[in-house]
């Protein structure tokens, strides 16, 4: 008997863009859109490790929006808890609400 060998596909890279609206807060002079890019990129964790982004995820900013590209799988999740614990940092929790205008 012969046994037939699986073909592995090779997976297309799949890029994940999010986008992080901080507009409001940062036209108000409340938050510092510059201070809230250095938190993710200092925070973010790959392979269970903070400050090993690599190539994998790139955090910018354009003005008052933050984008993080990840060729890894991040979730929308994380980076939300990662956003409540900013603003907890900087002791605006309590006033500013985390809201996703899509899902």
């Amino acid at each position: 008997m012969v046994k037939a060998k699986a073909v592995k596909t090779p997976k297309r890279k799949t890029t994940l863009k999010f986008t992080i609206d901080c507009s409001h807060p940062v036209d108000d002079g409340i938050m510092d859109a510059s201070s809230f890019e250095k938190f993710l990129v200092d925070k973010i964790k790959v392979g269970k490790k903070t400050g090993n982004l690599g190539d994998l995820v790139t955090v910018s900013r354009e003005k008052a929006k933050v984008l993080v590209n990840s060729d890894i799988a991040l979730s929308k999740r994380y980076l939300k808890y990662l956003s409540k614990k900013y603003l907890k940092k900087q002791q605006l929790r309590d006033w500013l609400p985390l809201i996703s205008n899509n899902k």
